[in-house]
């Protein structure tokens, strides 16, 4: 998470400037992660937008609670609210 923050992986978070972690989810290993990810990824928006809303409706940034615990790989989402 320090590594997408501080924008020091190529990618989509530093392509597009995220900083907000707003939803993420704990898997059992890594490919199911991926996979998840992959799937939620494939979404309309729309339907993303509710997912992260149905556990986050404020969007705050998860990435300071979860740095509080040593956890399994996890799927997360890093989003722009629309205006």
């Amino acid at each position: 998470m320090y590594e997408h923050k501080q924008k020091l992986v190529e990618g989509f978070t530093k392509k597009y400037n995220l900083t907000k972690l707003v939803y993420c989810e704990i898997s059992e290993d890594v490919r199911s992660a991926i996979a998840r990810e992959k799937q939620i990824k494939g979404w309309l928006r729309s339907k993303t937008i509710r997912l992260i809303e149905s556990i986050n409706p404020e969007w705050k940034d998860l990435r300071c609670e979860l740095s509080r615990f040593f956890a399994p790989p996890l799927v997360g989402l890093r989003m722009t609210r629309e205006k």
